[in-house]
């Protein structure tokens, strides 16, 4: 008898836990279902509805600032340096003395052919007499005119030879580090310095085969992050052959750099002026959903009407904390154009008066039900100063 009570009040335990687990799960289940049919509950977003704006027409790309004339200044000979006449990131002029090369050797063998050429001057001018008066032979004369215009040559190798020692800045400009020291031996081709004209400087950039371009359009160029600098200018020059692998074209502009704002090999902002106006749907940054797949926006739209013989949607009786209707969000792909402050352009998949959905839309899914707070929305500008703190 006594394992018979045990056995039964075993029996009776595993019962009630298979009871209970039953019932939880019974209650999943029809959890699921409800929200099957009830769908997930309404999301809270933002709203704004895209509208037509007037913006400057123009292309948009990313450029390199190159200048008008920029130099690596390096030495043609061997030597030791004797003396250094510039600083790092001074301006000079023209014919400036910048590094001096030891040329002693050199001079004194122009002292010595100095002499020899006085000798030979005055040796061809008592020959030049002698001949005259029939004393000296015309091979005589040729031999010292030879003599005298060899001595003179040997001049002018001596003084090329000196001149080449001495660098000098081969345009006015603003140098760059020094790489040299006082002392140092250099070897031909060694870079002494950098020197970049400050009379103007160029932006380089591609654009697609696609665009219509020409010299004399009117460019724009800026850099991220700076507002304060803005370069004027226009196109200079226009590359006549096509990239082959990227099927762009290359072109380079003048800009302003009167404060010195622009330097060489910057990355900049270049925007090619079309000196027109004309109408773009614009729609707030924040209403943009990147995806790999292709951009999307969700358009706000009123629960559809159900089909013939369909139950209709909870959604259409839903409302929400306010006790506005609910509406659902319909994901739509769209092609983006350029991009101004916090508003994008949309070139194909909006139209004007769309209601779209601005902040909460990375939560959001297909058709999904929402209801509309804006209550807290941030608002967009085509010109944003944002504070710095």
């Amino acid at each position: 008898m006594r394992y018979l009570f045990t056995f039964l009040g075993l029996v009776a335990i595993i019962g009630g836990l298979v009871y209970v687990k039953y019932a939880q799960i019974a209650s999943l289940i029809a959890m699921g279902e409800q929200m099957a049919v009830t769908g997930p509950p309404p999301q809270a977003v933002s709203t704004d509805v895209a509208g037509v704006q007037q913006w400057e027409a123009s292309i948009p790309t990313v450029g390199t600032i190159a200048s008008s004339k920029g130099v690596s200044i390096s030495t043609e000979v061997a030597g030791v340096v004797s003396s250094i006449s510039f600083t790092s990131g001074a301006t000079v002029s023209k014919g400036a003395v910048l590094v001096q090369i030891d040329a002693r050797v050199e001079k004194a063998q122009l002292a010595s052919a100095v002499v020899r050429r006085d000798l030979a001057l005055t040796t061809v001018k008592r020959t030049r007499q002698l001949a005259g008066s029939g004393a000296a032979s015309a091979s005589d004369l040729d031999a010292d005119e030879s003599a005298s215009q060899s001595a003179t040559a040997e001049i002018d190798v001596l003084r090329a030879q000196i001149a080449r020692k001495t660098i000098r800045a081969p345009f006015s400009g603003k140098l760059g580090i020094r790489e040299v020291d006082l002392g140092q031996y250099l070897n031909p081709g060694t870079v002494l310095t950098t020197l970049e004209s400050v009379e103007g400087v160029y932006v380089d950039f591609d654009l697609p085969q696609q665009q219509k371009i020409a010299t004399g359009m009117k460019v724009r160029v800026t850099v991220t992050g700076r507002t304060d600098f803005t370069g004027h200018g226009e196109v200079v020059a226009v590359d006549p052959k096509v990239d082959p692998v990227t099927r762009t074209s290359k072109l380079r502009a003048t800009i302003t750099n009167a404060d010195d704002d622009f330097h060489p090999g910057m990355f900049v902002n270049v925007a090619l002026l079309k000196n027109e106006q004309v109408d773009v749907v614009a729609v707030p940054a924040t209403a943009i959903i990147y995806a790999t797949y292709g951009d999307s926006v969700f358009v706000v739209e009123p629960v559809p009407e159900p089909a013939e013989g369909e139950q209709p949607s909870p959604a259409a009786s839903a409302t929400g904390p306010d006790g506005q209707p609910v509406m659902i969000a319909r994901q739509q792909f769209v092609r983006l154009g350029e991009r101004r402050g916090d508003y994008v352009a949309i070139v194909e998949g909006v139209t004007a008066g769309q209601q779209l959905v601005t902040e909460g839309a990375f939560k959001l899914r297909n058709n999904a039900a929402i209801y509309i707070d804006n209550t807290k929305v941030l608002t967009a500008s085509i010109d944003p100063r944002p504070i710095n703190r």
